[in-house]
């Protein structure tokens, strides 16, 4: 079970930083505002900067610039679903938000977190 969330070719990340991104500075990181891109979890600030699902069109765009933890907890990708509140989310679903930060712990580097992010 320990591979599970392992990603297919090794990545190399850097150690996760704890620097504090405001919530005007994490929306401007969307891939359209700025070449930045990238997506929290959980408070977590995750650089997801070139992949295609972020980007523009892609299937995961709706979670570029934003806290994104409702939404994977749900499995969504409606926008309405796109805010950082998971507290009052099922036994289940809160599993699946945990599965999601793991496997973005994984591949992508912790740039920071979302100055006084209360959903940690």
């Amino acid at each position: 079970m320990s591979g599970k969330f392992e990603p297919k070719e090794p990545v190399i990340l850097n150690p996760p930083k704890d620097d504090p991104i405001s919530l005007e500075d994490l929306a401007k990181c969307n891939g359209v505002d700025s070449e930045l891109c990238y997506v929290a979890i959980k408070g977590k600030v995750f650089d997801v900067t070139g992949k295609d699902a972020y980007k523009p069109g892609g299937s995961y765009h709706v979670f570029a610039g934003h806290d994104a933890s409702r939404a994977l907890a749900l499995t969504s990708t409606k926008e309405s679903d796109v805010r950082p509140d998971w507290s009052d989310l099922s036994d289940k679903e809160k599993g699946v938000l945990e599965d999601w930060l793991t496997f973005f712990t994984k591949r992508y580097n912790i740039v920071g977190m979302v100055d006084g992010a209360t959903n940690l």
